[in-house]
């Protein structure tokens, strides 16, 4: 099993970008202390060395799911600022959220199609009434139906009815491919400063994001 996390800055200042990228080092070395996998899928770096306005991330494995949802929410990194030494804020805020990556392409294939000769009124003379030269095409996998009669003969109008069932299909796959897009766009603004799921500290040695430091997970209430 795997889920995808992406990993946002969102609006805010170069400091979350710091925070992100520490944050991201803390995940994947937890998640490697429950034997998962990491792998980061895509990075946006940040106008400072060693930070990301965004990311990414891939995990891999059987509690893959489990473990996504306690990296789920607005995530605090808690230090003072490496770059404003005046400001006496240390909270820097960061939002993760499972999303989807990618729309399998629909597969097309013609004997998926069902094709049923059928008549339809209106003008058109008395061939079109009394031949059964229209077409009504379903595919099979997706349910999709086109109905064609524009021509007068049946063949054409079955060539017509596939092509129309094959642009139908892929419309719909590229629609799917911009709702993902948007989806992940959105995860951006959906950052709230506060009230974090989770907060992580540097190590008071190091300060480098490495693992072995408390972590602070807010309790998610319980049944009554």
């Amino acid at each position: 099993m795997s889920v995808h996390l992406l990993m946002s800055a969102g609006r805010g200042p170069r400091e979350c970008a710091w925070a992100l990228a520490r944050l991201l080092c803390r995940l994947e070395a937890d998640a490697a202390r429950q034997g998962l996998t990491t792998r980061r899928v895509q990075t946006v770096p940040g106008d400072r060395p060693d930070t990301y306005r965004s990311a990414l991330v891939r995990v891999s494995g059987a509690d893959a799911e489990a473990f996504a949802a306690s990296w789920t929410g607005t995530l605090c990194w808690q230090a003072p600022s490496p770059y404003r030494a005046s400001t006496g804020r240390k909270n820097w805020y960061v939002v993760s959220r499972p999303c989807r990556t990618d729309v399998p392409a629909t597969a097309f294939a013609e004997a998926d199609v069902e094709i049923v000769g059928c008549r339809t009124g209106g003008p058109g003379g008395q061939h079109r009434n009394k031949a059964s030269t229209a077409v009504r095409a379903v595919h099979r996998p997706s349910g999709i139906v086109v109905v064609v009669d524009t021509e007068r003969q049946f063949s054409l109008n079955r060539r017509i009815a596939v092509q129309l069932l094959r642009q139908r299909i892929e419309r719909g796959d590229e629609a799917a491919r911009r709702a993902v897009t948007r989806d992940q766009w959105r995860i951006h603004d959906e950052l709230v400063r506060g009230d974090p799921t989770r907060v992580e500290r540097p190590r008071p040695a190091a300060g480098d994001g490495t693992p072995r430091q408390r972590t602070h997970q807010r309790r998610r209430p319980g049944p009554r």
